[in-house]
């Protein structure tokens, strides 16, 4: 039986293969690889979700001198085509939102200044001019640093709202933000409060506000979006 000679080609492939997988070898790569394929990656639900797959007919990719050689038409074979759906989050709806004038809002903060001089420093208080951030969208109230360092509590917990009804409503204070956030949803909707409003808040216990509402002038500079 003659053996082929191998040409020199293939003589120098075989000694680049036996070259390669030495190295691999002293790499320590085949178990390595090993360890990957048997490692199963853990994908929270949400993602799994996120994932889809179906089958699809997709074209055979060849090589340039086959492709040239070739003048038959595309060849075609069925393949898993993975698909990733993005969830599109909604835009907050701003259709309440109020915007005025500065002179409008000043005026409504004069206002409340003045109110609060009326008090006759009974207890603390300070005056705060409503923001889009306050009444729309985050609902968040962020109150003065110096206040709260110097007349409330050092950790979170409840602060009840009294409103000039007597109505309460539940708050949760945040001592290291320093504001509002739980709870002062419901009183900014419930009191109607809108951009330019200006409010004095009353420490009259020291986990109770009292408040008084200036509302901003209703006129043509405000203009409703």
């Amino acid at each position: 039986m003659v053996v082929a000679k191998q040409s020199p080609y293939e003589e120098f492939r075989l000694r680049r293969l036996e070259e390669n997988k030495k190295r691999m070898e002293a790499l320590n790569l085949p178990n390595l690889c090993q360890t990957l394929r048997l490692t199963s990656v853990k994908t929270s639900p949400m993602k799994k979700s996120n994932l889809a797959r179906e089958k699809q007919l997709v074209v055979v990719r060849r090589s340039s001198r086959i492709s040239n050689a070739s003048s038959s038409s595309p060849v075609y074979k069925e393949a898993t085509i993975t698909l990733i759906s993005f969830r599109v989050s909604k835009g907050r709806d701003l259709s309440n939102r109020v915007y005025v004038s500065e002179e409008i809002r000043e005026e409504a903060f004069s206002k409340a200044e003045k109110l609060q001089a009326d008090l006759r420093n009974r207890f603390p208080s300070f005056v705060k001019s409503m923001l889009q951030s306050h009444v729309s969208g985050g609902f968040w109230l962020g109150l003065p640093v110096h206040f709260c360092r110097s007349e409330l509590q050092k950790q979170d917990g409840v602060i009840t709202l009294i409103d000039e009804e007597g109505e309460e409503f539940e708050t949760v204070y945040l001592a290291k933000r320093t504001g509002l956030s739980g709870g002062w949803l419901g009183f900014a909707v419930s009191h109607n409060l809108v951009y330019g409003d200006a409010l004095v808040f009353e420490l009259v216990r020291p986990t109770v506000f009292k408040v008084y509402i200036t509302r901003v002038k209703s006129s043509g500079e405000s203009l409703k979006m």
